[in-house]
Formats: C-alpha cells, sequence, structure tokens
C-alpha cells in the first residue's frame, strides 16, 4: 500500500503480524518495529523473509523511503538525510505508531542517527545497524583489501577508491561487481535476491557525490534519550567496526548496548541469523 504522509508525498508500505493480539479478556498491543532499509537507492526487499523472524513478537513494519522503490518518485531536492528522518515522524503520524522501536540498517542508520537528533522524544528504541556516522574512505579501502582475495587485492583498493571519491554510472558498475559478494563473510545463497532489488541509482550517485562526502553524525546522538542497540559485524568492509565504536561512545552511557558479532560482515543476521535475531529478540522484548 501507499501512505500519504504530507501532501503529494506517498510512501510504499508492507505490514506484517498483527498489533492486537487476544489475551484473556483483552487484547495485548505488540510493539512495532520500524525498518529503515539500505542504501541510499535501494528498497526495503532486503529485509525479506529474514525479519519474518521477529513477527510473533513486534509488528513489522517495511517502507521504502521518500523516492524509492515503491514510493512515489520525488525531486533530488528531497533526497536529504533531514527529509528522510523526519519522514520517519511524518509516517508515524499517519499510522498512528506511537514509541515506535527503529531499526536503521547501514544508509538506514544514517537516517536513524538523524531522526535521533532531530527527534529525541519520539521513538521507543533504535537499533544502529551495521553502519556508520562518516565517509570514513580509508577505512573502507582497508576493510575491502582486507576481505578480497590476493591477486585482486590492488584492483579492489582502487575500485573502493574511484566509487566513493567520483561516483559516476561506471565507477559504481565497476565496485559493485568488485565489491557486491565481500560485504559479507559467509556466500550468500539465494541468487535471485539481487534481482528483486529496486535500485534508483540516481539517489545513490546523488548522496555519495553530495551530502555523504561530508556526514558528521557523531555530535547529534548525544540528544539520545532512549534505549540504542548498536549491532556491528567484526568483519564489516563497508561499515566497519571502528566507526560502530565510535557511535557506540558518543551516545549517552545509559542509553548505549553495544553488540559486536564475530566473523560476520555487513548486515549480521545475513552471516549469523540465530545470534543476531536472538539479540534482537532481547532487545525489544526488554
Amino acid at each position: 500500500m501507499r501512505i500519504e504522509i504530507e501532501p503529494g508525498v506517498r510512501l510504499f508500505v508492507d505490514i506484517e503480524g498483527e498489533g492486537l493480539v487476544p489475551e484473556g479478556a483483552g487484547m495485548r498491543e505488540k510493539p512495532t518495529l520500524l525498518l529503515l532499509h539500505g542504501g541510499p537507492g535501494f528498497d526495503h526487499s532486503s529485509f525479506k523473509p529474514a525479519f519474518s523472524a521477529l513477527a510473533d513478537v513486534a509488528q513489522i513494519v517495511y517502507y521504502d523511503h521518500r523516492g524509492h522503490g515503491r514510493s512515489d518518485p520525488r525531486p533530488a531536492s528531497e533526497w536529504t538525510l533531514d527529509t528522510w528522518a523526519d519522514d520517519v515522524v511524518r509516517l508515524c503520524d499517519a499510522l498512528g505508531i506511537v514509541k515506535p522501536i527503529v531499526l536503521g540498517q547501514s544508509f538506514g542508520g544514517f537516517v536513524a542517527q538523524r531522526y535521533l537528533e532531530r527527534h529525541p522524544e519520539h521513538p521507543g528504541k533504535v537499533i544502529l545497524s551495521s553502519t556508520s556516522h562518516h565517509t570514513g574512505l580509508e577505512r573502507k579501502i582497508k576493510g575491502f583489501a582486507r576481505r578480497a582475495p590476493a591477486p585482486v587485492r590492488d584492483a579492489v583498493r582502487e575500485k573502493v577508491r574511484a566509487f566513493w571519491t567520483e561516483p559516476t554510472p561506471l565507477s559504481f558498475a565497476a565496485y559493485w561487481e568488485a565489491c557486491r559478494d565481500l560485504y559479507t563473510a559467509t556466500p550468500q545463497t539465494d541468487p535471485a535476491a539481487a534481482q528483486r532489488t529496486l535500485l534508483k541509482l540516481d539517489i545513490l550517485l546523488h548522496f555519495v557525490r553530495g551530502e555523504k562526502q561530508e556526514m558528521r553524525l557523531l555530535p547529534g546522538l548525544s540528544r539520545a534519550r532512549c534505549p540504542v542497540l548498536v549491532m556491528v559485524g567484526e568483519d564489516d568492509p563497508v561499515c566497519p567496526i571502528e566507526d560502530a565504536l565510535e557511535i557506540a561512545a558518543a551516545l549517552p552511557s545509559r542509553c548505549m548496548q553495544l553488540a559486536r558479532f564475530p566473523g560476520c560482515g555487513h548486515g549480521v543476521w545475513r552471516d549469523d541469523p540465530r545470534a543476531a535475531f536472538e539479540r534482537l529478540r532481547r532487545f525489544i522484548l526488554e
């Protein structure tokens, strides 16, 4: 379905699981888990079907960020972290969601960090998953080179640097071909997953060549008021563990929880779904 969040702006939304569960003589309300997908330029499909594992403890709301996927196209002037962060509040208002649990994966974690800064009283809880607070180019280069086979290591370094400094359709194609399989620590077994993803390359290139270059999210994290779980794969090449540790250190100590996953790359549920969903389940139910 498409939900209008302000006049003329509709987001694609999909909801899994009931919000109210019969219990005795009444109805028990489950928490709402709002999923902010990665990218930018991608859609929510990477969360499916894995996050169905949490449908028994939360009502899950998937959506495509403004301009992305099946949401309405929007002008480039609206492709900003401030707009995407404010859309979390707009969508919750439209759906009547109070105190959501907001999970931001990768780029979705950028949005979630800006949302924490701009709307610290809004969330019930926040999960920052496999994300960063800045570009951190040299860390990315080292991370991908460490995971690449020795014969192609230098070529991988060059392609990572080329894309993140001069994003074009050609530099992205070369980067994605060289690095896509290095994001995770274990081979992914669903060959059709990439075909299901809707990519808006213009949004990706616009953000990487623009706002991403000067992105500085750490200062705003001090405004957090709710529990925040930082999840990181220790072998993540694109959002390295050093970034996650700096995010954790910037959060108020009373709010922060850190979960490190050895042997995992980007999106820890892809490499170790049992451990990842067990940790998410505990955080949701706390």
